[in-house]
């Protein structure tokens, strides 16, 4: 109990270290160089409280659950020996993961409004919402074929400047040929790939596995799989696009 306590502790006074620089920078430009009062002091106090509370509560569960159960899942399978099982697990993390990314469910909603502003999709509700269900699967089959590929980098020691130099290739011949109107969303869906749920998992993916095979580095090979990650998606949603187009 004693140590929970301490950790805890630990991870707190880190999240107000790692917030302190943006709250010193919003209050110096709102009281120093815009002169004004901070508006709603009160709620921007709680507000921040809350803020420092889920940063810790979410780094602590981070610690304590996710890291550790994606390091040991790829011993486990690099253990097994099966690399078809290794690959089928890979995917089905990066799938299920990025489906469940908040920030990528608002972003396939505000792009579905988007596009049925420029008359790509009916404005009906339900066409809305099957383009940005359509738009969060492909991302995720983006990001499962991007953990595939990163699972067999680590694997067969392939060269990780090599793969990313060779994707974006692909993404710029790709943006020559998609329509305009789906190129930002596109370019957006890399960023929002690598957030809250995904980027745990799939680091500790990469070190768990490079740590289970003889003569991988975890620092050389266990990392690259969230560039990967965020590379796919520009490529298949820009594909998406020409399809619907």
């Amino acid at each position: 109990m004693r140590q929970a306590i301490k950790a805890v502790t630990r991870t707190l006074l880190g999240s107000l270290r790692d917030l302190a620089p943006v709250i010193g920078v919003v209050t110096f430009f709102q009281l120093v160089v815009l002169g004004q009062p901070i508006p709603n002091a009160a709620e921007l106090v709680v507000g921040v409280a809350l803020v420092v509370a889920g940063l810790t509560l979410f780094i602590f569960g981070l610690e304590l659950g996710l890291f550790p159960i994606g390091e040991s899942m790829a011993n486990a399978f690099a253990r097994k020996g099966s690399v078809v099982w290794l690959l089928l697990f890979a995917f089905a993390l990066g799938f299920g993961t990025t489906v469940a990314e908040p920030a990528l469910v608002a972003v396939a909603a505000e792009a579905a409004e988007v596009a049925a502003s420029a008359g790509v999709v009916a404005a009906e509700a339900a066409d809305k919402a099957g383009y940005a269900n359509g738009l969060r699967l492909t991302v995720g089959f983006a990001v499962g074929v991007a953990l595939v590929l990163g699972v067999l980098r680590i694997l067969r020691g392939w060269s990780l400047p090599k793969l990313i130099i060779s994707g974006y290739l692909v993404v710029v011949a790709l943006t020559a040929l998609a329509p305009r109107e789906i190129i930002g969303i596109a370019y957006d869906s890399g960023g929002v790939t690598t957030s809250t749920i995904t980027v745990p998992l799939v680091t500790a993916l990469g070190v768990g596995l490079s740590q289970s095979i003889q003569g991988r580095n975890p620092l050389i090979d266990g990392f690259g799989l969230i560039a990967l990650a965020s590379l796919t998606p520009m490529a298949f949603v820009m594909i998406y696009g020409m399809v619907w187009s």
